[in-house]
């Protein structure tokens, strides 16, 4: 795709971060654009200063954890513009601890929005594109974490499997649409660190799913998961920039490029490392302990 002008976004995750700078560069080709997010205040917020600059913005607050959510964000798309042609599966939260800490409510509310989240934007805006037989590309949001460990393979275990299954869900969706010889485009975002709010997201975490106090005070006092997440926040504002991502985005859909990737010396190198140890069948190399990432 390459003429964005008259066509239609919708973008969730869309109040903030990757999902703003998206929306804003939507607004900079002339597309109409439907922004959800979970947020009341900060969409609204978010879709009054698009408006103030003059692009046509529909704010739907979605929960896409749940498919009704986004069934009704279909809806009031089509409503609204009658179509769609560009979407970004892009609302995401980071959480959870090492593999046997991270408790049943950390995995429902991580997969539930990192990983259902894609599923549910999957399965319900695609069939729409189908039937308009126009020209659209989907991109799902994954990380550099759902093609390796990282640079901190410890914790976070929630994360790093939605973004495996993200990832694993866009080859498909890529393979099967070249199958029925669709004009649908498919791209899969694996970003490395990038300059957003993730490190806060607990934010938007429901009541239903809170972990019980004692979970919560017992991880405060772990210096191990301290460390950790500290490594972590200081990698996020030290990234680059929610526009920077967008731009990267927007490029790969011209190109039509399946995998889009930052920071592409140390992602390739993680990426490399891993497919080597697969390769050769040998343990897994801890990336931690390569001088070119102390």
């Amino acid at each position: 795709m390459k003429d964005f002008r008259g066509k239609t976004a919708v973008i969730t995750g869309a109040a903030s971060g990757i999902g703003y700078a998206l929306a804003e560069r939507c607004a900079q080709e002339g597309m109409n654009i439907v922004m959800a997010d979970v947020e009341p205040k900060a969409l609204a917020d978010a879709e009054r200063e698009l408006t103030a600059g003059g692009a046509s913005v529909l704010g739907v607050v979605t929960d896409v954890s749940k498919g009704g959510d986004i069934e009704g964000l279909a809806k009031r798309t089509l409503e609204a513009y009658g179509a769609v042609h560009l979407l970004f599966n892009n609302a995401g939260v980071g959480g959870g601890d090492t593999t046997w800490a991270t408790t049943e409510e950390d995995w429902q509310w991580v997969l539930g929005v990192d990983l259902w989240g894609v599923i549910h934007g999957v399965r319900v805006f695609v069939p729409i594109m189908l039937k308009q037989s126009t020209e659209c590309h989907v991109v799902n949001t994954a990380s550099g974490n759902g093609l390796f460990m990282g640079s901190v393979p410890v914790g976070r275990v929630s994360y790093k499997v939605a973004k495996f299954g993200v990832v694993a869900l866009s080859e498909t969706l890529y393979h099967e649409l070249r199958i029925v010889g669709s004009k649908i485009g498919v791209s899969v975002f694996c970003p490395a660190f990038v300059n957003t709010r993730i490190m806060t997201s607990e934010r938007n975490r429901p009541r239903e799913l809170l972990n019980e106090a004692a979970v919560e005070e017992a991880r405060k006092a772990n210096p191990f998961r301290q460390n950790v997440l500290e490594k972590l926040d200081d990698q996020v504002r030290a990234g680059i920039s929610p526009q920077q991502a967008a731009e990267c985005v927007f490029d790969a859909i011209r190109q039509n490029k399946f995998y889009i990737l930052t920071d592409k010396p140390v992602t390739k190198y993680l990426l490399q490392l891993r497919m080597e140890d697969i390769l050769w069948e040998r343990n897994p190399t801890d990336p931690m302990s390569m001088s070119m990432l102390k």
